[in-house]
Formats: C-alpha cells, sequence, structure tokens
C-alpha cells in the first residue's frame, strides 16, 4: 500500500509541475507590475538561499526562466515549446518513475528491468519486423553505431581483447558511409573509437543511373577490392533508408549482398525505416529488415519527449556484446527503456500505426496538391510512398514569362534562385508554422523546400488542413517571386543608366529585387569625408524610401552582409514601374544631397552677412551721432534739447534677413508689411506624402497623378519626394508650373520685381493725405 500511495504521489507531483510549468496566465493571478519585478529578480543569479524553498516556488523559478527570453521582448517566441499530449506526459512519467525505481533494492530491482528490458525489445522487433534481435536504448542516436562498430571489430580481430589498438595495425580497418549520409558521423566515429581518419572511406552516389542520392554500389565494389589489395579490411558499411537531405533509400538489398561477400557489417539508419511499422513496406525499405543492425528514433515518429534512440542488432555472442557496451550487467541502465515501455503501452498497436499512417498520408496529399501548381518542381523517390517531399521554385515558367530578361544573371542563375527558395521556405515556416516545413541545402538540387511529417507530425501536430493552408500560402508567394526573378534584369539596366549617381550591387544572395546606392557628386572630397557623406546621404534616403506609401520593403539588407550603406529592394509584383522606383531613388538621393549642400552654403552666407550688418550697424551709429552732434548724446542736456526741438533723423531701422544673409530696411515693414510678403514668396515648405494610392504601380498612375496634382499646388517644390514619383515622361500641368524650384535667373528677376514694388509703395506714401482720403472715399 505504501507503493502504491508513493506512485500515486509521483504522478500528482508530475502532474502539478507540468501545470505550473506550462501555465502562460500567471499575470492575470498577480498584478503586472508584481510579476515584472518577479521576473526581474529571479532572472539574476544569487546565492543558495539558507533556508531553502518550497518545490511551487522553485516550479516557477523554472517557468521564469522559460520564458524569461519572451517576456523580455513582449512578443512570443517563434521557437514554442512542444506540445505534449497524454503519451508525452507518460514518457516524461516514466523519467519520474525510473527515478524512483533507481532505489530499490537489488534483487526486484534486476527482475522489474529485466521484464521492462525484454518487453520493449519485444515489442518492437516485432513492430519493425526485425526478427531475433537485441536491443541497446541510448540517448545520443550516434552512440548505437558506435557501439556496433565496437562490437564488430571485436568480433573480427581476435586479439583485439588482450592486445588493443596495437592488432589493427596488421589491417587497417575501414568504415565506408555513403556521401548522402548525416554529415559529421564519419568523423565521430573515428574520434569515439581512436581510429585515423584514413579508416573513414566515403562513397559517391549515382550520377548517371538511379537517384542522385543514392550510394553507387559498382563503385563500392571497386573501393572495396582496392582496400583488400592494399592490405585493409573492411568492417562496417553505414547505409541510409531515407537520407537525411531528400529522404531517398539506398540499394539495401544489392548492399546486404556485397556486405556478405565481404563479411562486412551492414548497418542501416534513417526516417523511412518508420514505415516498416505499416502493413503495405516497399521491397526497398523491406530488404532493411536484413540487415545486421538499425537505429530507430520512435521519439520523433511518435512525438515522445525525451524517448531514448533504440539500435536493434543481431550477435550470437552475448560476451562480445557485453565488450562491446551493448549490453550492461548494471540494473539502472535498463531503465533507459522504461520511458518508451510506459509510452508504448499507452499508445497500443494500433495507435503507434496511425500516427506514422498519418504522417505517411500527409506527405502524399502534399505531392498531389504540388503537382498542380505551376512554377514548383517536386523531388520524391518514390511518389506512391514516400514519406519524405521536396519542392522548390522553379526558373522556367519565370524565365518563359520574362521574354528573355533573365539572361543577364545566367551566370549566378543557381545562387539567385537558391536564394529565392531559402526565402520561400522560410516565410512558410512562419506563416504555416505546424507544417513543420523547412529549408535544405542538397549538392545537385541546391535549396529546397522539405516536409518530412516522420520526424514533424507527431511533434508540431499537423493535420490535413495545415497542409492545405500550406499549398495556399505558396500559391500566393509564387506569382511575387516571379515577377521579381523577371524584374531583376530591368532593375539592373534601368540602375546602370544612371550612373553615376547610382550604383548597383550585385547580390545573388538577396531574394529581392536588387541593391544599389546613391554615390554623391561633389568633386574634390577627401576619402573620409566621403565616406561620411556617402552614409549619411543613404541612412536618409533609405528612411524617406521607408515612409513611402508602398508596398515594397526597402532594408539595409541581410544581417551579416559584405556591402554597406546601400539599399536593399525587396520583392515586387508584376505591375510596378522598376523606371519609376529607380527614378525616385535617384531623385530622393539628389534631393537630400543638395539640401545638406544647401545648408552648407547657407551657413556660410549666413556667417559673412552677420559680419556685414556688424560693419553696417557700427556704420549707422557713427553716423547718427554725426547728425544729432555731441549735445543730443548728453543725458539730461539731451532730453531738454530734445523736447524743445525734436529731431527728425534720416537713418531708417534693419532687420536681418537669415534666408538670405543680408541686411535690410525695417521701412517697408511698417508701412506695407512686405517683409511677411517676402517670406511667404521665399518661403517653399516640403509637400507631403500622397495619400490614398500606392506608388511605382504602371496601372493608374496617371490617375493618381491627376488626384494628386490639386492638391497644395502653389505650395509643392520640385525637391519633393512627390514630384520625384512622377514617371519621366509626365509633364506638369500649368497650374503647378509655378511651384517648380527657381534658377538663379528666376530669383534675380524676382528680386527686380520686388524692389519695383517697394519703389511704388513709397511713391504712393508720398501722396497728400487728402488724396489718399479723397482715394478712399471713392
Amino acid at each position: 500500500m505504501m507503493v502504491d500511495s508513493t506512485f500515486a504521489q509521483v504522478g500528482k507531483n508530475l502532474s502539478e509541475a507540468m501545470r505550473i510549468l506550462g501555465d502562460g496566465q500567471r499575470e492575470e493571478e498577480e498584478g503586472p507590475e508584481k510579476w515584472r519585478l518577479t521576473r526581474t529578480r529571479t532572472s539574476i543569479p544569487g546565492p543558495l538561499q539558507g533556508d531553502g524553498q518550497d518545490v511551487a516556488t522553485i516550479l516557477r523559478l523554472v517557468h521564469n526562466l522559460i520564458h524569461d527570453e519572451e517576456e523580455e521582448e513582449d512578443k512570443p517566441s517563434q521557437y514554442r515549446m512542444q506540445n505534449v499530449g497524454e503519451q508525452g506526459h507518460m514518457a516524461l512519467l516514466g523519467h519520474s518513475l525510473a527515478a524512483f525505481i533507481s532505489v530499490l533494492d537489488r534483487e526486484r530491482l534486476r527482475k522489474l528491468t529485466t521484464r521492462i528490458l525484454s518487453d520493449t525489445t519485444l515489442w518492437l522487433c516485432r513492430l519493425f519486423r526485425y526478427d531475433n534481435g537485441s536491443a541497446y536504448f541510448h540517448e545520443d542516436d550516434r552512440d548505437g553505431l558506435v557501439k556496433v562498430c565496437r562490437l564488430v571489430i571485436n568480433a573480427r580481430y581476435e586479439e583485439y581483447a588482450s592486445e588493443g589498438y596495437a592488432v589493427l595495425s596488421s589491417k587497417q580497418p575501414v568504415i565506408y558511409q555513403s556521401a548522402s549520409g548525416r554529415s559529421g558521423l564519419g568523423q565521430h566515429l573515428c574520434s569515439q573509437l581512436g581510429l585515423p581518419l584514413s579508416s573513414l572511406c566515403t562513397v559517391p552516389c549515382n550520377t548517371v543511373f538511379g537517384s542522385q542520392h543514392q550510394v553507387d554500389v559498382a563503385l563500392l565494389d571497386k573501393l572495396i577490392k582496392e582496400d583488400l589489395e592494399a592490405g585493409k579490411l573492411p568492417l562496417l558499411l553505414i547505409a541510409n533508408a531515407g537520407t537525411p537531405g531528400a529522404g531517398h533509400t539506398d540499394k539495401l538489398g544489392r548492399l546486404k549482398e556485397l556486405c556478405d561477400q565481404y563479411s562486412m557489417w551492414l548497418h542501416v539508419e534513417g526516417v523511412n525505416l518508420a514505415t516498416l511499422a505499416l502493413c503495405q513496406v516497399t521491397s526497398a525499405i523491406m530488404a532493411a529488415t536484413r540487415s545486421d543492425s538499425m537505429t530507430l528514433t520512435p521519439g520523433q515518429w511518435l512525438g515522445l519527449p525525451a524517448v531514448t534512440a533504440v539500435t536493434l542488432y543481431r550477435h550470437e555472442d552475448p560476451a562480445l556484446s557485453l565488450a562491446a557496451g551493448l549490453t550492461c550487467s548494471q540494473p539502472v541502465a535498463k531503465l533507459r527503456a522504461l520511458p518508451l515501455w510506459l509510452s508504448l503501452q499507452y499508445l497500443g498497436h494500433n495507435g503507434i500505426i496511425h500516427k506514422i499512417r498519418h504522417a505517411s498520408h500527409l506527405s502524399q496529399k502534399l505531392l498531389q496538391k504540388l503537382k498542380a501548381v505551376a512554377s514548383i518542381r517536386t523531388s520524391v523517390e518514390d511518389e506512391l510512398s514516400s514519406p519524405v517531399v521536396l519542392f522548390k521554385f522553379s526558373q522556367e515558367t519565370s524565365s518563359a514569362s520574362s521574354g528573355g530578361s533573365v539572361e543577364g544573371f545566367c551566370a549566378g542563375e543557381k545562387e539567385v534562385l537558391d536564394a529565392f527558395n531559402r526565402w520561400l521556405g522560410e516565410t512558410l515556416v512562419l506563416m504555416v508554422p505546424t507544417s513543420g516545413v523547412d529549408v535544405v541545402e542538397l549538392e545537385d538540387e541546391g535549396t529546397c523546400v522539405r516536409f518530412s511529417p516522420l520526424l514533424t507530425a507527431a511533434v508540431v501536430g499537423t493535420q490535413q488542413e495545415d497542409v492545405d493552408q500550406l499549398v495556399e500560402k505558396l500559391s500566393e508567394l509564387l506569382p511575387v517571386m516571379s515577377s521579381t526573378i523577371s524584374l531583376r534584369a530591368e532593375f539592373r539596366e534601368e540602375t546602370h543608366r544612371r550612373a553615376p549617381a547610382l550604383r548597383y550591387l550585385e547580390q545573388l544572395s538577396w531574394p529581392g529585387l536588387g541593391a544599389l546606392r546613391y554615390e554623391p557628386q561633389a568633386e574634390g572630397m577627401d576619402e573620409s569625408r566621403r565616406k561620411l557623406e556617402l552614409e549619411k546621404i543613404n541612412t536618409e534616403l533609405l528612411k524617406k524610401l521607408q515612409e513611402l506609401d508602398t508596398d515594397i520593403i526597402f532594408s539595409t539588407g541581410p544581417e551579416f552582409g559584405t556591402e554597406e550603406n546601400c539599399i536593399f529592394v525587396g520583392m515586387v509584383t508584376e505591375d510596378v514601374d522598376v523606371s519609376e522606383l529607380v527614378n525616385t531613388v535617384a531623385a530622393l538621393g539628389r534631393d537630400i544631397e543638395e539640401s545638406g549642400r544647401l545648408l552648407e552654403n547657407m551657413t556660410e552666407v549666413v556667417r559673412k552677412g552677420i559680419l556685414e550688418a556688424e560693419l553696417q550697424l557700427q556704420k549707422a551709429t557713427e553716423e547718427k551721432l554725426m547728425e544729432e552732434g555731441m549735445l543730443r548724446q548728453l543725458p539730461v542736456v539731451g532730453s531738454v534739447l530734445n523736447w524743445f526741438s525734436p529731431f527728425q533723423s534720416t537713418i531708417k531701422g534693419q532687420t536681418f534677413n537669415l534666408a538670405a544673409g543680408s541686411l535690410d530696411s525695417t521701412e517697408t515693414t511698417y508701412s506695407t508689411k512686405a517683409q511677411s510678403a517676402r517670406h511667404n514668396l521665399q518661403e517653399t515648405p516640403s509637400s507631403s506624402k500622397r495619400q490614398g494610392q500606392r506608388l511605382f504601380r504602371r496601372s493608374g498612375a496617371s490617375e493618381s497623378f491627376s488626384e494628386s496634382s490639386s492638391v497644395g499646388q502653389a505650395e509643392e517644390g520640385s525637391s519633393s519626394p512627390s514630384r520625384a514619383l512622377l514617371p519621366p515622361s509626365s509633364t506638369p500641368p500649368p497650374e503647378e508650373e509655378e511651384s517648380h524650384a527657381a534658377t538663379p535667373q528666376e530669383i534675380q528677376e524676382s528680386s527686380t520685381q520686388l524692389e519695383e514694388e517697394e519703389e511704388e509703395v513709397e511713391e504712393e506714401e508720398r501722396q497728400p493725405e487728402g488724396q489718399e482720403e479723397e482715394q478712399s472715399g471713392r
């Protein structure tokens, strides 16, 4: 009874722990300020508490540490925790029970672990059709292969147990692996076994016949014969039942015959081994049951967290298995099978088959839908039963629609397509995270998007609705990709046409229209100042482009890019006017450069004007002193003299015009308010961005212009962004001709006209008051 209550307490504690760790609503239980203070306090390492803390406090601390990063960013993380179902709870419960069972007495522990190990081994061998096999449970999925290699070395070198590595010098062992196998697996084996890298032989894949991801059997036979002639010992072959990248299966039947011929050990691994549990299995996968060993990962296939990998093997000598580490005499080590033992019983045979069959059906459904999508090329080994689907954006359709415009970058065509497919895969991951797609880099196909539900469906919960949504989002992205890749050459040509103001930057790895940079046109500028000016102009230019009302994304490019101070243009639709887009960039860059230069010139003009104004004011003071006389400067005498004989000074007041950098008379200010008129004339406010329209569109461009041309006709200058967004062939209407940028000649004419107006005003002031009253009476 005590044991039963303890088991119940273990399960209760686990449920409570999962509830606390998975509860994301603690903000509602506590105030926001208290929650933020608690999270800040727990995120700072501190000393160990002397009195200890209760379980709930410790679990809350773990919860805070798990969600600390996303709380700091005030947004949910895109890497969410795996959705642990009831079968996942059984796996987690197995770890808790394993810790509890380890404290039992030795005899009871031995019986229990033997039962758990034998049951799990029997169930796995029957599920995956591996008769008369033994099982080794390991945390690292490579560890089983390491122990198998030690088993084969012990079996092939009889004196290895007593002589050790010295016996390997007589005949160097050779391990063969496929070029499409897991990267780094062979190096890991050599480091763990203490073998030189020369003991590893990588066999190329087929290049003429068959799949490009299957090991070349004829070439393998040739390599084995060469090694035998060189006095080496062919030891083991690592074959694939589903390569890590493309999911293709080697010719396991022929490879088994070749291994039997040369007394080699055949080890098989791969995701396609999961289909051995189904009723209908292809002959290529069924051949894996004849191998000497194979590694399974049921935790990934069934969505079981923290479940060990399993290596099934056949060998008759238990002593060699013990020496290789495949079996262990310690009962505690056998408890690693307990989480899987519990999970398999919870799912049952039908539940396991259902999960694997569901993943296979998802692959078939996606493959059928992708065949009807234009511009998508699929790559699968067997269209009837392939559990892994590879697809990528194809250039054929986009090239045909562009009318040969893609020929300009055919040299880097593969790199451009890889960049676009990489963007496609990353975008689909964000749009449909429950689909489980990812991006893979393959040597022959390049960058592809992979859908492998056997590895992801049980983890993220992929359903048929997710496949439908994946195809829907894919169909929405393809037109944008096709139009962008077809307009890249035009964008490059338009940018080259506006050189040297704009410089085109060849960025084959950028998934967008392209990249450019505005180059300052000032001459006689040293290199350091030129770099500062270039950075300043392009930074301001990027900011102005991002403020425009358009669907195009302008950015600084990749985070670790090679080019600096440049503008990257993202994806565009087919109705984008590239010429107008480039014209806008050039015009905005020119306006920014000219405004900066105007500011520098204005600063110099104002400085000179201030010096000149100081001289004029000093001269006016001296003239005033000479005109009034010395007596009027005395405090008391001057007041009495001015009272008896008021003095009318001929010296007028003056005002300093910052815009012109000159000293002007204030006479017209008090008489006709001419200064405010001049101020309004000189004022050229920057025009605001036109609202209610999308820029850089071919269709409806004239209508958008006609709607916006009636707003602020006399206020917009040619340096404004709205004027720069117009196509080169557009001419401003007569109402807006007065708002163009003034040339020096026009400024001089305007100044002359203003002076004439001031003279007329002065003549009117000299008229008798009677005439003014008479005129006003009229």
